[in-house]
């Protein structure tokens, strides 16, 4: 089976991930936070589009390179978050970014 797919402007699924940079890489030792309306412990979490694993945690340690996402019964599918293994990276705080926004760029390897 595949990831089911959310309507537009309907997701309130949110995947939060720790440390806040993006793209996340995983030798940051990267988190995920699955936020969203419903039973707590009806996490399906997807890797690469597919169902991997349905648990009662909301949050998993990532150790293998991929995008990301969680499903709750009741909010939909979450965005996706990639996790990359790449030797070199720049990255960019997770969060809104306006046009005249002052940003840090991590440049990383």
């Amino acid at each position: 089976g595949w990831c089911p797919l959310s309507p537009t402007g309907a997701q309130t699924t949110q995947l939060l991930v720790e440390p806040p940079w993006r793209p996340a890489v995983l030798w940051d030792r990267v988190t995920l936070t699955c936020q969203g309306s419903g039973t707590t412990g009806a996490t399906t979490w997807c890797k690469d589009g597919k169902p991997w694993w349905k648990q009662g945690k909301d949050h998993l340690i990532v150790t293998l390179s991929a995008t990301y996402e969680c499903d709750r019964p009741s909010s939909g599918l979450s965005p996706a978050v990639k996790v990359s293994d790449d030797w070199l990276v720049l990255q960019v705080p997770v969060r809104a970014l306006l046009e005249g926004d002052t940003v840090t760029l991590r440049c990383r390897g």
